[in-house]
């Protein structure tokens, strides 16, 4: 069992936790090792119905559980699969399961089987997207989804020692044909990562310390980000004086304005940060649009956030919550 993992796990090991387990050799791994050292777990499982396959890795991850005396816990996606965003469709069906059962059972917390390789290629397709900070910041070892905290014990421990774990111990695992599908940016990107070492002498361990870095950057700006946004937003939506955006520094205003958009939209997932840098561009004068389920509004030293939908009068605001 990785060192790493189990420092990172331990003040968590006597709370109840479910975890994510898709029968690939991560998952398997993740559920093994949290079963090793005692931790209160129940196993979540998805079938997407998507595989002709799917149906014997549900059988084996149910079978696996009730051998290691696991409660488990099986979903189906069912109706009907968009034809384009696939991928992105069918994560956002499995949190939602996931988190919504974790949320009706009292379960606090959810474990991810994310490891390092996942790191590093998440840093990489965010860096070919042109992402600033919190894109290359990548994924956050404790982070909130759905109202629920979800936990990466495994971003420090390599896809290798995964594999080699689960070999030396005769853990059956399977492995997902859209893992070889080169349709698929990631699958590009994990079969050609080698060349930066090779070529560039750029290895997985610098990688992952300036991913290290970056999050200790992003860390601080969470904490000066949401002092911020508890100032001005309010149960209807944010109303401040522009000052308060713009003289802050762009990378500050950009995560601001995301963060309060996201907050009073709804939306799980942020702003892209072209959409935020053209809103932040409108901004700079009198406008009104649209952007993340929210209507923006500036009138002249005023900026009004509300749900899209929702009045954009400045008149009914108290002026105590002018900021």
């Amino acid at each position: 069992m990785n060192q790493k993992f189990s420092d990172f796990i331990a003040k968590y090991k006597n709370t109840k936790m479910a975890v994510a387990v898709s029968g690939g050799v991560d998952s398997m791994c993740l559920l093994y090792w949290l079963h090793d050292i005692g931790a209160d777990i129940v196993c979540l499982h998805v079938n997407h119905k998507l595989r002709a396959e799917a149906d014997i890795e549900t059988e084996y991850v149910a079978d696996t559980c009730k051998k290691l005396n696991i409660p488990c816990k099986i979903f189906y996606w069912d109706g009907e699969k968009p034809e384009k965003g696939l991928e992105a469709a069918a994560r956002e069906a499995r949190y939602k399961m996931m988190t919504d059962y974790c949320h009706e059972n009292n379960i606090e917390y959810l474990v991810t089987a994310h490891q390092s390789d996942d790191q590093i290629e998440t840093f990489l397709m965010n860096l070919s997207r042109g992402s600033g900070l919190y894109g290359l910041a990548a994924m956050l070892p404790e982070s909130t989804r759905n109202g629920l905290k979800i936990l990466r014990p495994l971003l420090n421990v390599s896809r290798e020692e995964i594999k080699k774990y689960c070999e030396d111990n005769n853990i059956k695992y399977f492995v997902d044909s859209m893992n070889s599908d080169e349709h698929y940016t990631r699958v590009k990107i994990r079969k050609n990562r080698h060349i930066l070492n090779d070529e560039l002498g750029i290895s997985d361990a610098r990688i992952l310390l300036a991913i290290q870095n970056l999050s200790r950057t992003r860390e601080w700006m969470d904490k000066y980000i949401e002092s911020r946004v508890e100032i001005v937003i309010r149960s209807w939506g944010a109303l401040f004086i522009s000052s308060f955006l713009f003289d802050e520094a762009e990378e500050i205003r950009l995560k601001f304005l995301g963060t309060l958009i996201q907050k009073i939209g709804g939306d799980i997932y942020p702003v892209r940060l072209n959409s935020l840098q053209m809103a932040l561009s409108k901004l700079g004068a009198d406008c009104k649009f649209t952007l993340g389920h929210c209507t923006i509004r500036r009138l002249n030293d005023r900026i009004l956030i509300v749900p899209e939908g929702k009045r954009t009068s400045f008149r009914k605001r108290h002026e105590k919550r002018h900021i």
